[in-house]
């Protein structure tokens, strides 16, 4: 610090030095007699310029040693309190004058007892499942567990039905990543347009088949690139049901990292696309992908007017642990909700994956024989060395498996992961699942009703089944607060490598965040200003809180 003063006071004292031997180098050329003598050489014009220009010269001066004498004691003050509160600098206005800012004057601010009341109330009922306490309570010790190892035997009585048919809604769905291994353009022109061109004409093929879509983006892009006929067919499908645009979002953001004006604003974006173009309004959300979820998303969902959604990664202990206390579907609230307005039903799946093999039961080998893209012949196959088997008039009451599987795992639904880039996978997964489907749905005595639906279409089933509005708690089904992070899908796998990675690309998300949501107010505050002085004339007082 004393060096800082020294350099300071070193500093002025030359620039005073330069200033004043410059003054007296004009004040002896204007006066100097042998120039008058020799008739002068400086026209009296640029002899009141010089003068101007020194006046301008001796007010920085003043100006000048006023700032000297701030930042004296400035250090002075800094030296003397190093702990202390900042000392105030002058500053350059923008007329060319130095102001000294005033001293600040202590601020205090009064908290309203209601300000922290939501902390203070009874709750009333609690959540019986705190994520907290679960995840202290689970030994996350990976015992085995059959024949997938971080998975769990399921007992079932093919009675179990006999009273009620048990309902089994297969959902065909395209995961589409728009940031992966590919770009999102590339993406798109390889595989994502196929897949949506392949789903207008397959759907439009029969009228029980569904469709499940999610990443808005992707949709956007290939919108822009279809015709009028093609729009108006897209148009009819999600009218009728066929096509379910599930959550909405843009994309299918990651949960851990990203700030919840991402989260917001991506959703936003989807939810006007889709209300522009389609007059669509999601009511379902879609979470097959994020590795770990967050509370904060159930939360913005609600707010969104969504009533239900599907997680699916979350850690093998945590669905295991579920899936034997009956909770894998609950209400979700958040901790600090103490009238359950923020409720929404959640559906965690209960396998390993999204995909065929980890999604119709617990044993991926059975499963995979349920894939019919995998049929022999195609580009992929089962890694437990059985293929599928198309289904035809003569194999299809051989066909058990099916049935018994869902039975193992009633009251759920089974996830048809549909890549479908080529038209025959689209075939051959529609046709073998609906003759599988007629002949279940013709046999009375088996009590099973299989179709294929949306994700909306289960969950309105499961409320009409337990006698609910859609969004309202249904009976028997406990309530749950807390997130699922970190995630692990088996062994000790764990997902959370990406909380750390790319520091520099986090960093610069939170800064373009920071600059957008800026943008975003100085834009609405400027547009109600505008609005509130069109309207001074018609209203007796501004229509906007903003002005």
């Amino acid at each position: 610090m004393k060096l800082k003063k020294q350099v300071t006071v070193c500093g002025a004292a030359i620039f005073c030095v330069a200033v004043f031997s410059l003054y007296l180098m004009l004040d002896r050329v204007q006066h100097d007699p042998t120039r008058h003598q020799n008739g002068g050489n400086f026209p009296r014009s640029q002899i009141s310029v010089l003068q101007n220009r020194i006046e301008q010269l001796e007010q920085l001066l003043e100006e000048n040693h006023e700032i000297i004498s701030h930042i004296k004691d400035s250090v002075l003050e800094l030296t003397a309190n190093a702990e202390g509160s900042p000392a105030l600098l002058p500053y350059h206005t923008a007329n060319g004058s130095w102001v000294v800012p005033p001293e600040p004057r202590p601020s205090f601010f009064s908290i309203s007892p209601q300000d922290c009341q939501f902390a203070l109330e009874d709750r009333g009922q609690k959540p019986e499942l705190q994520m907290l306490t679960v995840s202290e309570e689970l030994p996350f010790d990976n015992v085995e567990g059959g024949v997938w190892r971080q998975g769990f035997d399921i007992s079932y009585s093919p009675h179990d039905w006999d009273t009620e048919d048990l309902q089994v809604f297969v959902v065909p769905h395209s995961h589409n990543d728009p940031g992966w291994i590919k770009t999102f353009d590339k993406y798109y022109t390889e595989q994502t347009q196929h897949i949506l061109n392949s789903m207008v004409s397959k759907l439009q093929e029969d009228s029980r088949r569904r469709f499940l879509w999610a990443e808005v983006s992707f949709f956007a892009k290939w919108w822009d690139n279809i015709n009028a006929q093609k729009r108006a067919a897209v148009r009819r499908l999600v009218g009728n049901g066929q096509l379910e645009i599930a959550t909405g979002g843009w994309v299918m953001p990651d949960e851990a990292n990203s700030h919840y004006f991402a989260l917001i604003d991506q959703l936003i974006e989807g939810h006007q696309w889709l209300e522009r173009n389609l007059g669509a309004t999601p009511r379902s959300g879609w979470a097959v992908d994020p590795f770990g979820h967050s509370s904060t998303m159930p939360y913005l969902l609600r707010r969104a007017n969504l009533t239900s959604m599907l997680i699916q990664r979350v850690h093998y202990a945590i669905k295991k642990h579920f899936a034997a206390t009956h909770s894998l579907e609950f209400m979700w609230r958040q901790t600090w909700d103490s009238d359950s307005s923020t409720d929404i039903f959640c559906h965690m799946m209960p396998f390993y994956s999204y995909d065929v093999p980890h999604t119709c039961g617990p044993d991926p080998k059975i499963c995979c024989q349920f894939d019919f893209k995998r049929l022999p012949g195609g580009r992929i196959n089962c890694p437990w060395k059985v293929p599928p088997r198309a289904i035809t008039e003569a194999n299809v009451a051989e066909r058990y498996l099916f049935p018994a599987l869902v039975w193992a795992w009633s009251w759920h639904f089974c996830s048809l992961e549909e890549s479908g880039d080529l038209p025959q996978e689209w075939d051959a997964q529609f046709f073998n699942y609906q003759r599988l489907f007629d002949f279940l749905n013709s046999k009375p005595e088996l009590h099973v009703q299989a179709q294929f639906g949306t994700l909306s279409d289960y969950f309105d089933a499961l409320y009409k089944r337990t006698g609910v509005e859609p969004g309202a708690r249904p009976p028997g089904f406990p309530v749950l607060s807390g997130d699922f992070f970190s995630y692990a899908d088996r062994e000790d796998h764990y997902w959370t490598g990406y909380y750390t990675s790319r520091p520099f690309y986090k960093s610069l998300d939170r800064v373009l965040e920071a600059h957008l949501r800026s943008a975003h107010t100085g834009a609405l505050s400027r547009m109600c200003r505008v609005v509130s002085e069109q309207a001074a004339s018609l209203w007796s007082s501004p229509p906007c809180p903003l002005s």
